[in-house]
This record gives C-alpha cells, sequence and structure tokens, in this order.
C-alpha cells in the first residue's frame, strides 16, 4: 500500500507541511534512514512523558535547572529544539498523539469530552499489537475520546515486564509529579511529597529564578517557580529510575527511548495559551547502538527544525516498520518512511472546562501568527479549577493593586486581538505583536493564509458549536460529518466566522447573514456583531429577531449579545 498517496501528499503540500529539502542543523539527513526489516529487528520503544514542562532543562541551556538524567540522555541522543504540542492542554494533546490525527479533525480539542472515533481511525498502539508488539501505558490516557481497547494493560501496574519473553515492546510512562497541581497546596504537603526527597544541593533559591517579562517579580511569585524547578528536578529523578530499570533488564540496548512533555508549564500564560509558553516541549530520542541506522544524528547533537505532535504517532510506526495509514495527518521524523521537515506547526485552543476560547495559531521557524475568534472575550476567563490555585490568586491580587508593567497587563486585558504576529527570534517571550507593522505586512499575509488552508485542508469542527457538532453528529462522527458538505458548508461557515472583528463596515453583511439557511453560518454572524460590542447597535432589531431562531445555538448566543 501507498501510505503517501496523492491525496496525502497534496494535503501536506497545501499545509505547507513540506520544504524542498530536509533542514536538520548540524545533522545528516537521508544516509541515515534504514528499513527493518523483519520481527526480530522490530525495536523495543519507550515514551517517557511527563506533564507540564517547557524546555527548562539543563541540556536546554536552563542554568537553573538541575536535570542531570536528563541531560545524559540528551547527551547520547538527539535533543529536538523546536518540537510543539497540537494544543495547550493535555486531552487534546493526547488525542493528537495516540493517533496521529489532529483534535481539531477529531472533535476533541474540548477539555473535557467523550467523542466518538470513526471505525477507520485507530490508536497506533493497535497497529503495533496486531504485528506483535505488547503495548503498556502507565497510565494516565486522558484522550478526550470514548474508551477503545489501545492497550495490552493501562494501569499503574502496567509495565513492560508483564510481556512475553523476547515480544517487543512498546511501553509508555507518564510522570505527574510536574503537573499543575502539584505547586499549590501548603508548603507542608509541598515539603512531605517532594521537597523532603531532594538533597539540599538539589533544591532552588527562589532569590535566583529568571521571571519572564510578563510575571510581577514578587515574593510569592518567585517561590512558586522554584517549586516548579524543585519539581522537575523530582521528575528528572524518576526518568533515572525508570533508565535504571531498563539497564537493569538488559534491554537499554534493545529499547529507542523518547523524552517529552504534554505542553508547556502549569501555570497562567503558559499552559492554555498558544504562545510558545503554551506550546514549545523538551523532546530528546535516544537510539541505542544497535539502532544508531535509524538516529538522524550523532549522539549529543541538535535538530533544529520544526516538529509536532501529530508526527510522533506516524514516527512510531516508522521505526517499527510499519506502514503509516493515509489518513494520519502528521508525518515521519525517522525510520524508513522518514518524510523532508515541515514548515509549519500549528495549534489550537479551545474550550478548557468552562472557559469558552476559539484560537488558532500557525507557526514557522520564526514566525507565529495568531487568530482569535472570540476576541470579545478575555485571556483569562472564571475557571473554578484554576481560580483555586494560589498563583491565580497573587496574580489576581497584584491585578486589583496595579502592580503590573505593561508587558504583565497584557494578558490581563478585557479583550483579545483579533490576530496576533510575534517574531519569535527578536521577542522569544511574544510580547510585542507586529499586527499592523507595514514591514510585516507580507508575513503576515502568508501565516494568515496559510493557517486558513489548514483549517480547511484539515476540517476544522471547532468551527461548529461545541453542543452543535454533538447534534449533527448523532448517529455519526465529528470526523465524518466535516467531510459531508449538507452537514458542514465548511466555506461558508469559515467566511462568516472569518467576519469576527472586521469592524462595523461588516454589519449590513452580518444581518444578511443572520438569514442564512445554515445555523452555524447565523451563530457566526451573531458572534461577529457580539464582538463588535456597543458598535454592532445598528443590528439590534435583527438580533432581536434571532431569539426566536430555530437553532438553540443561535438564540443563546443572540440573548448573550442583547
Amino acid at each position: 500500500m501507498d501510505n503517501f498517496s496523492n491525496s496525502r501528499r497534496d494535503f501536506l503540500k497545501k499545509a505547507g507541511l513540506y520544504t524542498s529539502a530536509l533542514t536538520l542543523t548540524g545533522c545528516r539527513t537521508g544516509s541515515r534512514i534504514a528499513q527493518v526489516k523483519t520481527p526480530r529487528e522490530k525495536p523495543n520503544i519507550l515514551w517517557i512523558t511527563c506533564e507540564d514542562v517547557s524546555p527548562r532543562l539543563g541540556c536546554y541551556g536552563d542554568e537553573l535547572a538541575i536535570t542531570p538524567n536528563l541531560d545524559k540522555l540528551a547527551g547520547e541522543g538527539v535533543r529536538y529544539t523546536k518540537a510543539f504540542a497540537t494544543a495547550p492542554v493535555c486531552a487534546p494533546s493526547r488525542s493528537c498523539l495516540v493517533t496521529g490525527v489532529y483534535a481539531t479533525s477529531l472533535g476533541t480539542q474540548h477539555l473535557r469530552s467523550e467523542v466518538k472515533l470513526p471505525e477507520k481511525i485507530k490508536c497506533f498502539p493497535e497497529y503495533l499489537r496486531a504485528a506483535g508488539y505488547y503495548c503498556s501505558n502507565n497510565y494516565k490516557k486522558d484522550y478526550n475520546f470514548i474508551d477503545v481497547n489501545v492497550w495490552d494493560e493501562s494501569s499503574q501496574e502496567a509495565h513492560w515486564r508483564k510481556r512475553r519473553p523476547g515480544q517487543p515492546f512498546f511501553s509508555v510512562f507518564n510522570f505527574v509529579s510536574t503537573h499543575q497541581g502539584q505547586i499549590n497546596g501548603s508548603d507542608d504537603d509541598f515539603e512531605t511529597n517532594y521537597g523532603s526527597k531532594l538533597e539540599p544541593g538539589e533544591r532552588h533559591d527562589p532569590a535566583k529564578i529568571l521571571l519572564p517579562p510578563y510575571y510581577p517579580d514578587t515574593p510569592f511569585v518567585r517561590k512558586i517557580w522554584a517549586r516548579y524547578y524543585d519539581l522537575i528536578t523530582f521528575m528528572d529523578k524518576q526518568v533515572g529510575d525508570m533508565l535504571s530499570q531498563l539497564e537493569a533488564d538488559g534491554l537499554a540496548d534493545d529499547t529507542i527511548i523518547f523524552f517529552f512533555a504534554d505542553h508547556g508549564l502549569g501555570i497562567p500564560r503558559f499552559k492554555r495559551t498558544l504562545y510558545d509558553s503554551g506550546l514549545h516541549v523538551p523532546l530528546i530520542v535516544r537510539f541505542p547502538e544497535r539502532y544508531k541506522h535509524l538516529s538522524p544524528c550523532g549522539a549529543g547533537e541538535k535538530i533544529d527544525s520544526l516538529v509536532s505532535f501529530v508526527d510522533f504517532a506516524p514516527t512510531v510506526l516508522s521505526l517499527a516498520g510499519l506502514p503509516v495509514p493515509a489518513y494520519v495527518q502528521g508525518r515521519a521524523l525517522l525510520g524508513s518512511q522518514a518524510q523532508p521537515a515541515r514548515r509549519y506547526v500549528f495549534g489550537a485552543s479551545s474550550r478548557v472546562d468552562e472557559a469558552y476560547e476559539f484560537s488558532r495559531c500557525v507557526r514557522d521557524e520564526r514566525y507565529k501568527y495568531i487568530r482569535n475568534y472570540l476576541p470579545h472575550l478575555p485571556y483569562i476567563q472564571p475557571s473554578e479549577y484554576c481560580d483555586r490555585a494560589e498563583i491565580m490568586q497573587e496574580l489576581r491580587r497584584a491585578v486589583a493593586e496595579d502592580e503590573l508593567s505593561p508587558a504583565q497587563k497584557l494578558l490581563w486585558a478585557a479583550t483579545k486581538p483579533v490576530e496576533e504576529l510575534y517574531d519569535t527570534t527578536a521577542d522569544p517571550h511574544e510580547i510585542e505583536n507586529l499586527v499592523g507593522h507595514p514591514e510585516k505586512k507580507a508575513v503576515l499575509e502568508r501565516l494568515r493564509k496559510t493557517l486558513h488552508v489548514w483549517m480547511l485542508q484539515t476540517r476544522d469542527t471547532g468551527l461548529l458549536p461545541e453542543a452543535e457538532m454533538h447534534i449533527r453528529a448523532e448517529g455519526s462522527t465529528p470526523y465524518m460529518i466535516t467531510r459531508d458538505a449538507r452537514k458542514y458548508p465548511q466555506r461558508r461557515i469559515l467566511a462568516a466566522a472569518d467576519l469576527v472583528g472586521k469592524g462595523p463596515d461588516s454589519i449590513p453583511k452580518l444581518i444578511r447573514l443572520l438569514s442564512d439557511s445554515d445555523g452555524v453560518v447565523r451563530y457566526w454572524a451573531v458572534m461577529a456583531l457580539d464582538a463588535l460590542g456597543p458598535q454592532a447597535a445598528p443590528a439590534a432589531e435583527a438580533l432581536e429577531g434571532m431569539l426566536e431562531d430555530t437553532s438553540p445555538n443561535v438564540r443563546f448566543a443572540a440573548a448573550g449579545v442583547l
């Protein structure tokens, strides 16, 4: 079977996922790619994952980080410097990781939900199991879709040690020690669970923390950041223990090891945002001597080309010598089916708990473009879980007492820009929005168009209000209905959504769209009027008529505006 069919190649090219050649800075290219031919030669593959960690590790140049085990792993492996999650929260990211399909294509982008997968889309461990692999997961799944039989075992006791003698394995171990929940709570609890398990020289002095410019410099903020660094050191010890188990079992020479995080740090302006602070993750891959021919680089080298979570599933299948299904939206980084470096990575921010959001982004090696489709909603919305966190309470106190600098106030604005553009090289903290800068017009237009094409090509289900998505998918799946023009007239819907933020000159067109035959087009016309605020007053009478609309989503949206 040709896994990279013309249709799949066309999709990848149109979405801008190819460049003309591999751009693996400091690394060799195709000469090291080889095919795994027999079951005897299939490598074991180990994923060591952690939660809520940006690349704040020693091997990534962070001088405050104490991460000797990960630094050693990076010295023996390949360090990817531009790896990105497809969502800034866990469940949508994990949905993409385990399927090789964007959460926005599956309808799994909202946290949390239980979406049905179409029959043809499998979680990639299912293909590994069919090929003779033992697949274990320890233990978090959180895939946002209705549970399917993915693993031989998924539990806190799951381990490669339960496989048959000589059976190749794919095992996942996920460490929750760095999750945002661990930095909150009393000092006594933190010391009991984590601090007491570190040596004095492994603790981090709050006074030495280098805070990003968008964080206020207060003693409590410094304490929270020092805790995070302590948790990263604790997690590093867990990684060391896992590597020791592999060595003790005599499997280190037969196992390819991946280490990565599910998204950025679990504090405000990191997790839940589409900035690099929310999407940029560490990624280290170690190849034992037996499989050095599969490595794109020598030990200790780095790769600067872009990597997306959507690439992980096809990469594992390629390393195992298995075909990559045509529906997979990523591309293999390694193995016999390795593809050229991608030009862009994409991200999506959607509902998290009770906080509604709909933003999309595209990034090349330098520039980041964000399109906010709900600009009338603030970045920071009320959220019971997040608002319990002491760091959030401290930041809200600083806001209330007017202690923030201009850069720190950006996150707390009452509204968002419709569009954001950042030069991540000159402005790595993504503070200066370049939209409106004449010299960046060509970059803005290129990335705007690229994101538009990606949303169309991947059939972004987020254009459907969440309730409407489930209504239209009854008896089917969100993925499948977006391929039915009767249930999902995508171009008309996206054209209506693109009117959000266009200014009062768009009001006559928006009023006309309130009579469109499709309820979602009408919904986006209402949302565009909502984003105009008081400027939408000329449409008040038309909006009152929408209170009787046949679509409940339109009625609710119109009531909210009025």
